[in-house]
This record gives structure tokens, C-alpha cells and sequence, in this order.
């Protein structure tokens, strides 16, 4: 398991270590964004099916399915870049995002309709298990409007995050049957760099 950058820190020092993480990375901040954002807007230029029709003008995905598209064109979009560098998972235990020449800078996606927060499955509030993938090290989190009845623009990236988790970050929810993880406000502040705003 990857030892934490925050480890025995004191808070007030975790937006310093951010930064640093951040700076460190292969993948500058710009050029993430770049990515992301072409990502995004190929989504609505894709044709679909034998009729060619259009996201966002013929068929209105849920957010888990634009998180989806998004997830695997940055994927796409990385390897096309750097072949041979980055590519996208293929097995369990990989990060969405994988750097071939030291997995350590390999990066995990989350995306979502929220305005400011995202989520995680359950299992990201339990240690991980041989066979599946470290739940620390680099997140890339996104942000993203979500399709509204009658409304005229498309939906737009709202915010897009880089920066460092830990598997201990993640709260899971107390019900029993609840599927979902969190994150304390103050680790997505001091964690997770502002790297785009929307308007």
C-alpha cells in the first residue's frame, strides 16, 4: 500500500503537500484540463447507432453514463498523446488512468452531477484486497452538469480537481444496505487542487 505524503502532518501543511503533489505529476495541470474538456465536448460530437444520433440532442444519458464516456475518452485521449506512457485500465487492480513508467503517479477518476463533492462506491471505505486496486495516490475529480428537461445549453464541466486520497479518506454510509462513500469537506478543500472553475 502506498504510504500517504500527509502522514503525520499537520493540516495546515496539507494544501502545501498538494501543491507539491500536484507539481511533481508527469501531467501538468493545463494540459489535464485540455483533455478533460475535449473530452467532454467529443462526447456530443460522437454519432450513435445506424441513425447517427447525438447525445444531448437525441438521447439524454443519466450522469453515470456520461461519467462513463468521459472516464474511458480521457482514457482514449491520454494513450492517443503519450503512447506507450499512459493508457487505460485492464485489469481490477489499475487505476482508471495507468503511467506505465512508475505506477505511482497513476491516476483514479471520479466524476459527478454534484456541484462541489464527489462520491465513491462502498468499497472505497474498506481496506483494499490483493486483487483489487489501491483506493490511494493521484484522484482526478470532476464535476459535471447533469441534462435538465427543456433546457436549451448543453450540459457544461462545472470543476475539475487533481490532487492525492487516501483509502482513509473515504467515509463510508452508516446504513446497511448504504452503497455509497464520502469525503470530509476539509479533505476535498486541502486534497484535492482547483485546477478549472466553470462559469
Amino acid at each position: 500500500m502506498l504510504q500517504s505524503p500527509y502522514k503525520e502532518k499537520p493540516i495546515e501543511q496539507w494544501e502545501e503537500i498538494t501543491t507539491q503533489l500536484v507539481n511533481d505529476h508527469p501531467l501538468k495541470t493545463d494540459e489535464i484540463v485540455d483533455i478533460v474538456l475535449s473530452s467532454w465536448n467529443g462526447i456530443f460530437m460522437s454519432d450513435i447507432g445506424a441513425g447517427k444520433y447525438k447525445i444531448g440532442k437525441d438521447i439524454f444519458p443519466k450522469p453515470q453514463i456520461m461519467g462513463f464516456l468521459l472516464n474511458e475518452l480521457i482514457a482514449l485521449e491520454l494513450s492517443k498523446r503519450y503512447p506507450g506512457k499512459w493508457r487505460g485500465d485492464i485489469t481490477a487492480d489499475e487505476k482508471d488512468l495507468v503511467y506505465l513508467p512508475d505506477n505511482y503517479y497513476s491516476i483514479e477518476i471520479k466524476t459527478s452531477s454534484n456541484d462541489k463533492h464527489i462520491y465513491g462506491n462502498r468499497s472505497y471505505a474498506q481496506k483494499s484486497s490483493r486483487s483489487k486496486k489501491s483506493k490511494s495516490g493521484y484522484y482526478l475529480a470532476i464535476n459535471f452538469q447533469k441534462f435538465e428537461s427543456g433546457a436549451k445549453k448543453l450540459p457544461q464541466i462545472t470543476l475539475v480537481r487533481f490532487g492525492w486520497l487516501d483509502h482513509e479518506d473515504w467515509i463510508g454510509q452508516n446504513a446497511a444496505t448504504g452503497q455509497q462513500a464520502r469525503l470530509n469537506p476539509e479533505i476535498e478543500q486541502k486534497k484535492l487542487l482547483v485546477i478549472y472553475q466553470g462559469e
